[in-house]
Formats: structure tokens, sequence, C-alpha cells
């Protein structure tokens, strides 16, 4: 059972943007079907370092693409990815310190975040480019 599922309300109508959302969302549902087979001690690690990577190379990608249309609601939504890399990074943290109760808080966090970003803060410059296109 996934924790969570992309969707075409979740698209942002950038085909690369898009498919790392969807990758996005397969890490975090790996790391729940991990959780769930008891195996997410020998997993996590691992995939929380791919999550934080993509994660940081997809936040990048973002903005690069908002600088270009010049979207006047980047440094808002730059100060929600850095939200989101501080948060993450704390969870990190508590994982290499041996808190075995971060997974959970964590997979719950990052959905809820993902979830509300990509219907909400990521449809603010989705709308802005359809209205801006790249020239």
């Amino acid at each position: 059972m996934a924790l969570m599922s992309w969707n075409k309300k979740h698209s942002v109508g950038v085909e690369a943007l898009d498919n790392q959302h969807k990758t996005l969302v397969d890490i975090l549902n790996e790391l729940h079907a991990a959780s769930i087979q008891g195996r997410v001690q020998e997993v996590a690690g691992a995939l929380i370092r791919k999550l934080v990577t993509l994660a940081g190379e997809h936040f990048a990608a973002e903005e690069k693409l908002m600088e270009s249309i010049q979207f006047p609601g980047l440094a808002n939504h730059r100060a929600r990815h850095k939200e989101l890399t501080g948060k993450v990074a704390e969870f990190v943290t508590r994982q290499q310190k041996g808190d075995k109760t971060v997974y959970t808080q964590l997979l719950y966090f990052v959905r809820d975040w993902l979830t509300k970003h990509m219907q909400t803060e990521d449809q603010e410059y989705a709308a802005y480019l359809r209205s801006h296109p790249l020239r």
C-alpha cells in the first residue's frame, strides 16, 4: 500500500519537474514499504540520503526555472525549499544518533509537506509559467 500517489493535480506542466516529483514520491513509498516490512533499519539510511540528494537537485531545477521566467514568488518559494531541507536535516541527525522513531515521523512529515507544496506553492509558479512561457 502506497503512502502517497502522484496524480495530475500535482503536475506543474514541466515534464522534467513532474518526473522529479514522481521520483520523490516513489522514494517516499519505498521507505514506507520498508517500514511496513520491518526492513526500515537496513534501508532507511540509503533511502533518506537518496531523498535528500534528489530533493536538492529538484529544488535547484525549480528555482532555475523560476529565475528564467522571473517568477515574483521565487524568494518565498526558495524559503519553503530551505525550510524542508532544514527539517529533513533534523530527521537525518536524529536517525544518525539512533532514534528509531524518526522514520514514521519523517514519512508523514515529508508526505504532508510534499503534497501541500506540489498542490499549492508549485501551482503558483506553474500558473505563472503558463501565462509567461519560456522564450
